[in-house]
């Protein structure tokens, strides 16, 4: 099965680019939530979890995942640690999600596929971009924070100069540029490659 990776700073507009993908029937795997599910769900993980950062980022049973992520941002070995227990088991999720998976290919929309490597497991990159003050200016309003906050976040992620470096599509996504011709655009080139691979 072909893979696509879905990437880009925070912000950028990765799940409106995979929105327009699912439209077009191509299954979308979305790491950020299959991290989130298995945080809560999965007593192996939750473990892990607890011995490496203790009972301070938990809720009774429940990863409390706002006390996890202050303890993370800014410690860039806490979140090796961290990255290092979620994500081998959310590549797992996806490949087994892969198999049961009927379609030209598939995407695993992800925040950080550049920062764990995992963009090499794919055979397709798609860097979605946005100016840095754009981007700033939606997580704010998504979330509710403050522009410092997601400045600390973004540090956490690598710049747009090297995702585009790795990226075999770019879909602009400015407020301005038509985000669907660039999607229908990008979607022709890879069922061109499958059907040729």
């Amino acid at each position: 099965m072909y893979s696509v990776g879905v990437t880009g700073g925070i912000g950028s507009g990765k799940s409106t680019v995979c929105r327009v993908f699912g439209v077009l029937g191509i299954p979308v795997f979305s790491s950020d939530d299959e991290a989130k599910r298995l945080l809560d769900g999965d007593p192996a993980l939750k473990q892990r979890l607890r011995e490496v950062f203790g009972d301070a980022v938990f809720t009774g049973d429940k990863p409390d995942r706002k006390a996890l992520a202050a303890r993370v941002f800014n410690d860039a070995e806490a979140l090796q640690r961290l990255n290092a227990i979620v994500h081998p088991a959310v590549r797992g999720a996806f490949a087994r999600w892969t198999r049961r998976q009927n379609a030209p290919y598939v995407i695993n929309e992800a925040a950080i596929l550049l920062e764990t490597g995992a963009y090499r497991t794919m055979d397709h990159l798609v860097v979605v971009t946005a100016p840095e003050q754009e981007r700033v200016r939606r997580v704010m309003l998504r979330d509710g924070v403050t522009e410092a906050a997601v400045r600390a976040r973004m540090r956490n992620q690598a710049d747009e100069a090297a995702l585009v470096a790795v990226a075999g599509s770019v879909i602009v996504n400015d407020g301005e540029s038509l985000v669907i011709p660039q999607v229908l655009h990008v979607h022709g080139k890879l069922l061109q490659w499958v059907e040729g691979k």
